[in-house]
């Protein structure tokens, strides 16, 4: 009972209908791994100035498995936002520690998300392998 009631709430929340919820969730999954893996790179390439294009084409990826795809960029996107606002304000010490970063990046990742080409971002000399 409980867990038909969550899959039609979450159904007129997310709007996915009864019979898309697979697709639905490996989009979702595969969304997630596009994320980690563009978060990956960005790590392993510590190439300077690259932040934005990374965050772009995680999204860009991520959009392009579909809904789910797109679901997963979001709220992965705002949860990343969130938890940066509070190690800013409990670690840091300051509350606007980073804002302009974090505005760039959120535009990078809607960016992506609209389907927009991420090499937008790419700084110059960023080996080809990302």
């Amino acid at each position: 009972m409980r867990l038909c009631i969550g899959v039609v709430l979450c159904s007129l929340v997310v709007g996915v209908s009864s019979d898309g919820w697979f697709s639905f969730f490996k989009e979702a999954v595969q969304g997630s791994s596009d994320l980690g893996r563009a978060y990956w790179h960005m790590q392993v390439a510590s190439y300077p100035n690259s932040e934005r294009y990374f965050h772009a084409r995680g999204n860009y990826d991520a959009a392009q498995r579909g809904p789910g795809g797109v679901w997963a960029a979001k709220t992965i996107s705002t949860f990343g936002k969130y938890l940066q606002g509070i190690l800013n304000r409990f670690y840091y010490g300051r509350s606007n520690y980073g804002v302009e970063n974090i505005q760039s990046n959120q535009k990078a990742e809607e960016w992506g998300r609209s389907g927009k080409d991420p090499s937008h971002f790419r700084p110059p000399g960023l080996p080809e392998r990302y």
